[in-house]
Order: structure tokens, then C-alpha cells, then sequence
């Protein structure tokens, strides 16, 4: 396969991947020989609601592959899911650690009250066994996909979304309330950079303008859901607003959307990151 054309200085950057501490396929080690595999020199860690990957994914990295440390936080505006990227957090700030045991709680009780209503309509899944699969990463709708998927209730992960648990399946059950003011909020907190994720082509630029107002400090330019003209249209208005632009595969493992390093980002896209976040080296 060939691969993208590389960026100035060789350096490939990545900033958006995530792991078995999440929704993702590969285990921080085997994320990291992915990046090698590439030829990526930069990657960012940004699990759904968990820092917990990132020790694991440095220590496999060791000196020959930059870890970007960063996390998703899950939140939702108006019944619109809204994901803000944070990089370079103190993971030991209280705040944040007492947030992110709540998500958890938050996401196992969610799996109970969509695997209730399953088998309320006929398709049962066992609550239990979905909570043990997802390991210690945090638990989510698309652990309940694959649920159904081995007790052949559905034909792939996308059919138990659409037929069950999206935001009009049968089986949806929204998540607590948590706004991106406050998923920003959280990032800053912990001494973080926030950065809103995949606004994809149909946010309007008020949604981003607003958030801009409330503290955002970045924007996710360069991803898969986006076309040029939407990266060239996120680019004009980051620089409108004074923001910082970001941009990588949203990688989830083989198989499962764009590989890693498929979307270039340019390497001075993490220089600027960096220094934003008083980060040297």
C-alpha cells in the first residue's frame, strides 16, 4: 500500500488514534508498532474519556516515536453529540481524574439501560459480558454493537446502530448531560489544550464561533470526513478566530475507517501545539 506523501522534514504526524481503552482495536503497544509500521513520528493518544492508554503506548514507544498525550471527551449540545480533543493534560489534576471516573460510571450504567431495552424488543445482550469485553477501557455503544453482532442479532456494527442504537434506534438512551463548554472547562483545568474534534462539513460556523467565545483553543481541520473544500473552509475559519489547527486519522484499528497516517498533517501543526502548550522538545 502506498503510503502519504510525507511531510516537510519526513516528519508524519498523527494526532488523533485511540485504543483498547476505548473503542479501538489495537492495545497501545500494538497502536505504536502500527505508527512505526507507517512511518508516523508523531502520534496522539485520544481515547474516548480515559488518559489510561498513554503510559502504556510511551513506554512501547520508548525514544523512537513521539507520543502526543491527549484524550476525546464526549459531550452533546441541542441532542448533537460534540467531541473535544485535550492534549498535553496533567493527569494528575483532580478534576480531572474524579470527571473521568464518573464517565465511566456514566457509560456502564448506559450499557445497562440499552441492554434492558434490547431485550425488551427481542435482541438480548448480556450487560456483564459487554462491561468485561470492553476491558479496562472505558465501555461504550460500540462494545453493545459487537454484542449483537456475535449473537447474530444484527449483520455488521453499522446495521446495530442504525437499527438499534443510534440517536433514532430503538435501544438509544441518550448520555447525562455534559456540554462541550464544560468538556472545554475540563481540558483547561488540567492545564490542557482544547480542541474540537471533527466538526465534519455540516457544523455551522456558529456552533464553532460560540465555542471559540467559551475558550476553544483549536480546531480539528484535517480528517477523514472531511473533503478539501471543508479543510480549506476549517483552515480559513481557525485563522479567523484565532485557532489552532489540528488534524489526524481518528484511527480505531484495521479495518475500521482510515488507516493511521492517512490523513497528512502538516508537522508544524504539532510545533504550534506544543508551544501553546508550553511544551518543549
Amino acid at each position: 500500500m502506498a503510503l502519504p506523501p510525507r511531510n516537510e522534514g519526513g516528519r508524519r504526524v498523527d494526532l488523533h488514534a485511540h485504543t483498547t481503552y476505548s473503542d479501538g482495536l489495537l492495545s497501545p503497544a500494538d497502536l505504536v508498532q502500527r505508527a512505526f509500521d507507517v512511518g508516523i513520528a508523531a502520534l496522539g493518544v485520544t481515547d474516548h474519556d480515559s488518559i489510561d492508554g498513554i503510559p502504556e503506548a510511551r513506554a512501547a514507544a520508548g525514544s523512537r516515536l513521539e507520543i502526543v498525550p491527549g484524550i476525546e471527551v464526549s459531550s452533546s449540545r441541542g441532542g448533537s453529540e460534540i467531541h473535544v480533543l485535550g492534549y498535553y493534560l496533567d493527569s494528575e489534576n483532580a478534576a480531572l481524574k474524579q470527571r473521568l471516573a464518573e464517565f465511566q460510571s456514566e457509560r456502564r450504567s448506559r450499557v445497562y439501560a440499552m441492554a434492558e431495552r434490547l431485550g425488551a424488543v427481542g435482541v438480548p445482550v448480556d450487560a456483564e459480558e459487554v462491561i468485561v469485553r470492553a476491558g479496562a477501557g472505558v465501555v461504550g455503544r460500540p462494545h453493545i454493537a459487537e454484542a449483537l453482532l456475535r449473537a447474530g442479532h444484527v449483520t455488521s456494527v453499522d446495521d446495530a446502530f442504525r437499527r438499534y442504537l443510534g440517536p433514532n434506534g430503538v435501544a438509544y438512551v441518550p448520555r447525562p448531560r455534559f456540554t462541550p463548554e464544560s468538556a472545554i472547562e475540563l481540558i483547561h483545568q488540567a492545564g490542557g489544550i482544547s480542541v474540537l474534534a471533527h466538526p465534519g462539513s455540516s457544523m455551522p460556523d456558529l456552533v464553532i464561533e460560540s465555542l471559540a467565545a467559551s475558550g476553544l483553543r483549536g480546531l480539528e481541520v484535517w480528517h477523514p470526513q472531511h473533503t478539501p473544500p471543508v479543510v480549506r473552509r476549517f483552515q480559513a475559519l481557525a485563522a479567523r478566530l484565532g485557532l489552532l489547527a489540528t488534524g489526524g486519522s481518528d484511527y480505531h484499528g484495521p479495518g475500521r475507517g482510515a488507516d493511521l497516517g492517512d490523513r497528512p498533517v502538516p508537522a508544524r501543526v504539532l510545533e504550534t501545539l506544543k508551544r501553546a502548550a508550553g511544551v518543549s522538545g
